[in-house]
């Protein structure tokens, strides 16, 4: 199934709704959660550690686990296809082919027990009818591409001889090795240093650049996806609090969440002063407030209404904010507390 050569944006989620039955209760990770990527198009997604941002990815793909969430409301269109209405069969045909992930955990992503050549070529003659000699030639090629030296004794070594860097790089690979219409990179840069890291953001640009491959990229670090991403959304506790255009929201960013995690950056903070935090924590999304902005307690602006009524997403395109005190009031109004 090549659902990448056919119609429809890359990826189009809208108003997604999604649960986590627990003893405690229901763990509410997604609350009307929209998010539209287009053809060759980089969209980053960032927020604190538990906002929804792999939750999101992983239930549009079908990775989580089933019978283990429910989705309450909303639709996933993958190139103008429902992945929630898909089988097992059918989305493992679309995982690696049509839309692939890079991990997290370049560590614990490869199995150590596999050469690295073999680990490419299986995914690769998983979703392609080819030969075992043109799988090795498109790994030895894509591992080229991504500035490896020496290929093809990289395709003879174990995961554990590589450094962290080198495994990254190897795992970008395999997610590029198939021409798939949609790439998620998941933290991808995580566990590197700051010159690696600067490495692995520029080949991830430039292949999907040159192929025409969209990209979500998931982050905590706004520093990250700037240099990365054409637009930009921000979630907070399962929820889009702002989105637009990468150098608007990050040049004049709206939302209180927002600005406050652009003043958590070090590089905002001239030297020897303490670096800012935001205070306070997540909500406990189990028993989540029962009405108004979920950052509210947080917020340093919060008003009456911030804790009576949730906002919506208002404004243009080029930058759109879920807040009271940036307009939401004249456009939300009678459309009730959800998001």
């Amino acid at each position: 199934m090549n659902l990448a050569t056919q119609s429809g944006q890359a990826l189009a989620i809208h108003n997604l709704s999604l649960e986590f039955p627990t003893f405690s209760g229901a763990v509410k990770a997604l609350d009307n959660v929209s998010i539209d990527v287009g053809r060759s198009e980089i969209v980053g997604i960032v927020g604190e550690s538990g906002c929804g941002k792999s939750v999101t990815t992983m239930a549009a793909t079908g990775l989580l686990p089933k019978g283990r969430y429910r989705i309450t409301s909303g639709s996933v269109s993958l190139f103008g296809h429902s992945t929630l209405a898909m089988d097992d069969g059918a989305l493992q045909d679309v995982r690696g082919k049509v839309v692939s992930t890079i991990f997290q955990e370049p560590m614990n992503a490869l199995n150590p027990t596999i050469r690295i050549g073999k680990q490419l070529t299986d995914v690769i003659m998983r979703h392609e009818a080819t030969s075992l000699e043109n799988a090795r030639r498109i790994a030895r090629d894509t591992l080229a591409d991504m500035l490896i030296g020496e290929p093809e004794r990289i395709m003879k070594a174990y995961p554990f001889e590589l450094s962290g860097g080198m495994r990254q790089r190897v795992l970008i690979a395999m997610a590029f090795s198939c021409n798939p219409g949609l790439i998620i990179a998941d933290e991808p840069t995580t566990a590197l240093d700051v010159t690696v890291q600067a490495v692995i953001l520029r080949l991830i640009q430039n292949r999907a650049r040159r192929t025409g491959t969209s990209v979500i990229f998931i982050s905590h670090n706004v520093a990250v996806v700037s240099q990365l991403c054409d637009r930009l959304y921000v979630m907070y506790a399962g929820r889009i609090v702002e989105h637009g255009a990468t150098s608007t929201v990050l040049e004049t960013p709206q939302h209180p969440y927002t600005q406050a995690l652009l003043r958590c950056l070090p590089e905002r903070v001239a030297p020897k002063q303490e670096l800012e935090a935001i205070p306070g924590a997540v909500p406990n999304l189990v028993h989540p407030p029962p009405s108004g902005c979920y950052f509210e307690p947080r917020c340093k602006e919060a008003v009456e209404l911030c804790r009576s009524r949730s906002p919506r997403l208002a404004g243009p395109d080029r930058q759109q904010v879920a807040c009271w005190q940036r307009g939401a009031a004249a456009e939300t109004s009678g459309q009730g507390d959800r998001q």
